[in-house]
């Protein structure tokens, strides 16, 4: 199976303060099984290529519910 590597930033941005919006993300990356490294500018999750498109939907809706006002998608296989 293909693999890839999923970055998702997350505005309003906060130094030092990610937010339950960017927390969200981080959540239902964790709930999918997928490996995730929230960093100072943008979550990236990394697996397998299928559920990262898969994560997709579940992981943006989150985060809008939690108070997200716009998110940057990046998605790359590896």
């Amino acid at each position: 199976m293909p693999t890839g590597r999923l970055e998702i930033l997350v505005e309003p941005f906060a130094e030092n303060d990610p937010g339950p919006h960017a927390l969200a993300i981080v959540e239902a990356a964790r709930q999918a099984g997928l490996g995730v490294d929230l960093g100072p500018f943008a979550t990236v999750i990394t697996g397998d290529l299928a559920a990262l498109t898969g994560l997709l939907s579940t992981a943006t809706a989150a985060s809008l519910d939690a108070g997200a006002t716009a998110l940057q998608i990046r998605l790359e296989t590896t």
